[in-house]
């Protein structure tokens, strides 16, 4: 009788006992920063398991994961660094897939931007923000659109560059620059005046890539949560945002 009491004693202790809650470290691209937070607390509340985010540039992130950053997931802003970082042996093969794909769009705060390419071709400002083309794919995209207008050399000097598309917003909204280019995700939510969505012809297509790290390769908590963006609840939020998600599944 003692042994049976005892026996239901162990068992029920062990049942009460919740199982240990994961937590996943993510190295996220800065333009999907808002989707990204709120990605991460849907799949908290799915699983119980929390993604610590850090954002930055897709180039600079890129780096610190080729150094040996621990980070077990990575969402960039391309599909060239998820790709190089398979072939270079910092990701697991096979895991690569789209799951956004970007726009860029011109905003200002206090210019109407209706007519974009009227505004730029005026060229009635002062400074324009944008990400450093050289890590940031938005700031690429946002240079090959005054390519494209035949401006890159008109407003060349009037350019200033955030060190990521994060950044490159803040120099707008703080008044350091009247317009600049950054992800609609950023402004999905300003007045049509504020923001102006580039045609999609101006600018290579941005696949946004994600990709299991080697470091997230053992860890089951990393792979549930890339798997959580291929979701239905994570594209809805996605969209939400003003990404399209159809490469994504």
């Amino acid at each position: 009788m003692l042994r049976t009491i005892l026996l239901t004693g162990v068992a029920l202790a062990t049942m009460s006992v919740p199982a240990l809650a994961a937590d996943v470290s993510a190295a996220v691209a800065a333009n999907f920063t808002k989707p990204a937070e709120e990605l991460g607390a849907a799949f908290t509340a799915r699983t119980g398991d929390t993604v610590r985010f850090s954002f930055g540039a897709t180039g600079q992130l890129y780096t610190q994961i080729s150094q040996g950053a621990p980070f077990e997931v990575f969402l960039a802003a391309d599909n060239k660094r998820p790709a190089r970082a398979v072939t270079e042996g910092h990701a697991v093969e096979g895991t690569v897939f789209t799951y956004a794909v970007g726009k860029v769009v011109l905003y200002s705060p206090t210019v109407d931007v209706t007519d974009g390419a009227a505004v730029l071709a005026a060229n009635a400002f002062h400074h324009l923000s944008v990400a450093d083309p050289k890590t940031a794919p938005y700031g690429a995209a946002g240079m090959e659109v005054l390519e494209k207008l035949g401006l890159t050399d008109a407003v060349s000097s009037k350019i200033v560059t955030g060190e990521n598309i994060s950044q490159a917003l803040q120099f707008v909204d703080s008044g350091n620059a009247e317009l600049g280019f950054v992800a609609l995700s950023q402004v999905s939510d300003k007045p049509a005046t504020q923001v102006w969505r580039v045609p999609a012809e101006d600018y290579s297509p941005i696949l946004q890539d994600a990709v299991l790290t080697k470091a997230g390769e053992a860890d089951p908590a990393a792979k549930a949560f890339l798997e959580f963006l291929r979701s239905d609840e994570a594209k809805a939020i996605i969209e939400k945002y003003g990404y399209e998600v159809g490469s994504a599944g």
